[in-house]
């Protein structure tokens, strides 16, 4: 091989790493501003459903909404803000409720049901609502009382 052959080669192969890394500094910062993008669509979403669970909680300690809604709700809320915050003792009758009637026909499936079937499903409900009642709504107060303390997450 002759010296000019090696010398055209040499620079071939810094231009191909040059270029390498060139592209793999863009693809570092793009990384990073997907990562910088998803942690603030993140904390927005928890912000929202912080805020959305202080209403809901109201709503229900006041009773201005039902207690199968306000329970599936704040189900919902809290797994978006912190998974394991569902599963605290203190909050477990959401999820209680939850698993109770989350068999139930709602919207167009309910409008889908015969009135023999909504009326049963109904009275199902009412039960549900009516034996978890105080629960619910002593787990709303807890919601509370930990959102007073300055609750926002676990960690």
């Amino acid at each position: 091989m002759n010296l000019s052959l090696a010398i055209i080669l040499l620079v071939v192969g810094i231009a191909v790493i040059t270029a390498m890394v060139i592209h793999a500094v863009k693809l570092r910062r793009e990384v990073q501003r997907r990562d910088a993008f998803r942690h603030e669509e993140d904390t927005r979403a928890v912000t929202n459903s912080l805020e959305n669970l202080d209403h809901v909680t109201s709503a229900l300690v006041q009773g201005q909404v039902g207690i199968t809604e306000g329970a599936w709700r704040c189900k919902v809320l809290l797994e978006i803000i912190e998974p394991s915050l569902a599963e605290r003792e203190d909050f477990s009758a959401f999820a209680d409720v939850y698993n109770r009637t989350r068999h139930l026909s709602t919207h167009s499936a309910r409008s889908n049901l015969t009135p023999r079937d909504r009326m049963r499903e109904d009275k199902e409900r009412l039960e549900v609502e009516s034996e978890m009642q105080s629960e619910v709504i002593q787990a709303a107060r807890a919601v509370m009382q930990w959102r007073a303390e300055g609750g926002r997450t676990l960690h």
